[in-house]
């Protein structure tokens, strides 16, 4: 015999007052991310919320640029929340950054292209997997380059977009090396020259060497990647800006 529902009144009912907030913030975070599977992206978010962790929400809705035919890859917007979540861990496992990535909705097959690609195991060095992240919405070396100083510059959008110097060293000369088609002598020097060109703005400025120094992804003054490729260039514009130094524009010189 089936046991008898159990009634409840009014006073046995304990609803959190916190409760109309969080489903509003909740409904807010949905519309901005336009998860591809709302159920998947909730439970996500949820346990997030729960574990006081970041959360996978967008800064703002974006509108869709992934590459795929079903337009549910990677785009800018999902990319900065997986650099929120994990970048504070430098080296992440694998299964934390499978977590988040399909906690995003994310195809499995680019996940395990951009593993393939970095080489990477048990072990993920979350600034070379944040670049091969970028070179997938890219394509190209300079277009990527552009995609991380956007992501990660703590500017306003619109900005300059900056970033610091070692950061842009090292997405840079990991992207080249992927590649393999650029010489070490070329990154060298043309890392050389801009560095060059930071300690000059660094001394005539007076500013101490606190990491402030900072490229961007706006301005103008040529600079040659390598000859083997298309003339990709980064043009700069040393500007003197709150003791920062704005370096900006890639783009493909025709030359």
């Amino acid at each position: 015999m089936p046991l008898p529902d159990t009634m409840y009144c009014a006073q046995q009912i304990n609803i959190p007052p916190q409760l109309p907030d969080i489903l509003k913030n909740f409904t807010k975070a949905a519309i901005r991310t336009q998860p591809k599977d709302l159920l998947l992206w909730s439970a996500a978010y949820f346990r997030a919320l729960s574990e006081g962790e970041c959360l996978p929400v967008k800064d703002r809705l974006e509108m869709n640029v992934a590459t795929q035919k079903t337009d549910t890859g990677l785009t800018p917007g999902l990319l900065k929340i997986l650099n929120k979540q994990l970048s504070p861990m430098k080296t992440c496992r694998k299964e934390e950054v499978e977590k988040k990535w399909k906690g995003l909705c994310l195809p499995m097959d680019q996940f395990e292209a951009l593993l393939s690609l970095g080489g990477f195991s048990s072990d993920i060095d979350w600034m070379g997997f944040f670049a091969l992240g970028c070179s997938a919405l890219g394509g190209t070396l300079l277009s990527s380059l552009k995609f991380a100083c956007e992501i990660l510059t703590e500017d306003e959008e619109g900005g300059p977009a900056r970033i610091p110097f070692n950061t842009f060293v090292k997405l840079y000369t990991y992207l080249a090396h992927v590649d393999g088609d650029m010489p070490q002598d070329h990154i060298n020097n043309f890392l050389s020259s801009l560095q060059a060109q930071v300690k000059y703005i660094q001394h005539s400025t007076l500013l101490k060497d606190d990491g402030a120094n900072v490229f961007s992804a706006s301005g103008c003054a040529e600079h040659c990647f390598s000859s083997l490729w298309p003339r990709i260039s980064a043009s700069q514009c040393c500007n003197k800006q709150n003791g920062m130094i704005q370096v900006s524009n890639f783009y493909v010189s025709r030359k």
